[in-house]
């Protein structure tokens, strides 16, 4: 004999997608008028009652609070302005890339010289700069000598760049990282 269950989601919205009207559940509620000004703690009915004297929809805009707090506002552009928010934050955060410029422990002057340039481009940028000097075979039994490496790259970024992280072993490898000066 099979027996066969059904069961029934009742889907809720997310707190992006925001509970309105008839959607809050809560038997009381912090209410926030149109213009901003606190009407206070007030039964669920009271706050749609206002919500509908006004013409405009009970929002609830922070459901974790105790008690939860609705605004009284229309839902349209209420949402809008959320958008629009959200957008312009984006706008002014500022993504910073990590650039990374490998060397080797017997890398010439000139060819240093030319990983120092491209160091200072990205620097210039904004960007920070990941030095990684990589060890291959019997490389890694020398690496202590090679630390001079990393510090005459340092030395010569000096006046663009400052140290953020100190030369530190990771495997085969030694990273030091470099941030523009301010």
């Amino acid at each position: 004999m099979r027996v066969h269950f059904l069961f029934y989601v009742r889907r809720y919205k997310t707190i992006s997608e925001l509970f309105i009207n008839e959607q809050i559940r809560d038997k009381e509620v912090r209410v926030v008028g149109p213009d901003g000004e606190a009407l206070g703690v007030m039964p669920i009915q009271d706050a749609r009652k206002a919500a509908d004297d006004a013409g405009v929809d009970l929002v609830k805009i922070a459901p974790n609070a105790k008690p939860p707090v609705c605004k009284i506002v229309d839902y349209g552009k209420y949402k809008y302005e959320q958008l629009q928010k959200a957008k312009e934050a984006k706008k002014k955060q500022k993504i910073v890339d990590i650039k990374e410029i490998r060397l080797s422990p017997n890398i010439d002057t000139n060819d240093l010289n030319t990983k120092v340039g491209a160091a200072k481009k990205f620097l210039s940028k904004g960007n920070r700069v990941k030095i990684t000097l990589r060890f291959r075979g019997r490389e890694m039994a020398h690496m202590g000598a090679s630390v001079h490496i990393l510090t005459d790259f340092a030395a010569a970024v000096a006046d663009v760049a400052v140290v953020e992280k100190q030369p530190k072993v990771e495997g085969r490898s030694m990273t030091m990282f470099l941030a523009e000066k301010h």
